[in-house]
């Protein structure tokens, strides 16, 4: 339900945001799996006179997030960071995906800690397609933190 300020009248558009991996603004044309889910602990003590479980909060898990954005010309760097696995060794970087409102500031901010990036799909080519050439970048990450500013 609105309340009284007049921004909240209407859910904001999802079509204006901004990524950024490790402080440098980075152009993505999708962002998808801002997802956090706590398991489930079912338990029942011996001497319970409920014939059922009771179910208890988990650890908590989240899902990897996928970026999909356009191919430009001598762009590889998220390929480059991909490159750069090695047995348990990675790079690990922050990413910061913000809603914008229509002034271009901030409104809702989710902050990834400890991204890499689990695959690179690179464009799919036809010789009668039109689309523009886009990539897919998925990472993993160790927490996902929301903030409304």
């Amino acid at each position: 339900m609105a309340g009284k300020d007049q921004d909240n009248v209407w859910p904001l558009p999802k079509f204006y945001f901004k990524v950024e991996v490790d402080g440098l603004d980075a152009a993505f044309q999708e962002v998808s799996g801002l997802e956090a889910e706590a398991q489930v602990i079912e338990y029942r003590h011996s001497n319970s006179k409920e014939f059922s479980t009771i179910k208890m909060p988990g650890i908590k898990k989240y899902s990897d997030v996928t970026l999909k954005k356009g191919v430009f010309v001598k762009d590889n760097k998220f390929f480059d960071w991909f490159s750069k696995i090695e047995m348990n060794l990675i790079e690990r970087k922050p990413v910061t995906i913000s809603l914008l409102n229509e002034k271009g500031d901030p409104t809702m901010v989710w902050t990834l800690a400890n991204a890499w990036p689990t695959k690179i799909t690179g464009v799919d080519l036809k010789s009668d397609g039109n689309e523009a050439a886009v990539e897919t970048l998925v990472l993993a990450h160790e927490g996902l933190k929301i903030e409304n500013k």
